[in-house]
């Protein structure tokens, strides 16, 4: 097929990710059409499966299957997930080996209840790892103090990671130290770094909800017209600001000595990934978080309709340069009107986990009750 935006995007250095998974999407030959389109990863996390398993049909057969042979409700979970993991990483196969290991990944969230337990964690990836056998999956762990630890070992073991949830620069900073520190330890026993890979996930227009929120209060509070511009002026562009400085950080922490040295053993750049990519408020442009993040040695990860619309009227064009002063800039403004975007950061990170561990009791109550649904239906019958 003819080369499209996606495919443009690829050559410029910008990786395109799905921020989706589903069965519908895997069974129907849509997930193969959008790889066709230039799609060269997915990730996925336990709202979406949630919305996944609850809102279609489409796992019933096997819920109802798994339920008679057994299973409990977080074993039917892991038997369903695993499955579209598996089913997801066997069709981006080919753009694995095409990209020499740079895409074709899927991501896999680790449970998010046991965020806070460092070796609970470390167990539970080391299984999903097993379990799943598929060389280009990555699993997802959360960028908590808490979690740090679990990144490094499990890198050091070879894993592939997604470290997710990272809203500030500081807190991307940690995860980018923790992803140095695994690598230099699995460099003690490996010459070869290239087997294994990482993305930092930074979750960006959550960022601009809260921002853009706490502006709306001070505008409609402001009688001063200069001063309400001025506060308009600043709406949206938090996110992006943001995102620019991390990406800064990233430029400057992967062109030390320390990266250096591992990149002399075949070690890959950790990708800073743009997360939460569709756009919230309908005044800005639909692929506002696609256009303004373009940049070389990224991935962004797009729910499909964002997906839809880049493909439909997106542009490649460098966004994302080496002058970082206009960012910092919006940084300062802001914090100079009361809104200091590290502080929103890290409230955002709290709440984050906090919704995916809801997600994840959420996804087994809905499995949960599936079964039961399925399980008396076929008592009926007989």
């Amino acid at each position: 097929m003819p080369k499209t935006v996606i495919h443009k995007l690829s050559e410029f250095g910008q990786s395109i990710w799905l921020d989706n998974i589903n069965r519908f999407l895997i069974e129907s030959g849509r997930l193969s059409d959008m790889i066709e389109s230039g799609l060269s990863g997915l990730t996925s996390n336990p709202t979406i499966f949630d919305k996944a398993i609850s809102a279609s049909q489409s796992y019933d057969e096997k819920i109802a299957k798994l339920r008679s042979q057994g299973k409990s409700t977080f074993e039917i979970y892991d038997d369903l997930t695993v499955r579209d993991i598996q089913d997801a990483a066997d069709m981006f196969g080919t753009v694995y080996k095409s990209s020499s290991g740079l895409n074709g990944y899927v991501s896999l969230e680790v449970d998010p209840r046991i965020a806070s337990d460092t070796e609970a964690t470390l167990k539970e990836a080391q299984r999903l790892f097993r379990k799943v056998n598929r060389t280009n999956v990555m699993f997802k762990i959360p960028a908590t103090d808490a979690s740090f630890p679990a990144v490094e070992k499990l890198l050091e073991l070879g894993m592939n990671i997604n470290v997710t949830l990272i809203f500030s620069v500081e807190q991307y900073a940690k995860t980018a130290r923790a992803f140095l520190k695994g690598m230099q330890r699995l460099s003690l026993k490996n010459n070869d770094l290239s087997k294994v890979s990482s993305v930092a996930s930074v979750f960006v227009s959550r960022i601009d909800s809260v921002v853009d929120k706490a502006l709306d209060e001070l505008i409609a509070r402001e009688s001063d017209q200069t001063k309400k511009t001025k506060l308009l002026s600043l709406k949206g562009k938090a996110a992006v600001a943001n995102s620019a400085l991390i990406y800064q950080k990233s430029k400057e922490i992967f062109s030390s000595d320390d990266f250096k040295r591992l990149a002399a053993k075949k070690a890959r750049l950790q990708r800073v990934l743009w997360a939460s990519t569709s756009t919230k408020n309908p005044a800005y442009s639909d692929i506002k978080y696609a256009s303004e993040l373009i940049a070389k040695n990224t991935v962004n990860t797009l729910p499909d309709n964002t997906f839809e619309a880049f493909l439909d009227h997106g542009a490649v064009k460098e966004a994302l340069k080496d002058d970082f002063r206009e960012a910092q800039n919006i940084i300062n403004d802001l914090k100079l009107v009361g809104i200091d975007v590290n502080r929103v950061c890290d409230k955002l990170l709290q709440d984050g986990v906090v919704a995916f561990q809801n997600s994840f009791s959420s996804l087994l109550s809905s499995i949960e009750k599936k079964a039961e649904s399925l399980s008396l239906k076929e008592n009926a019958k007989r």
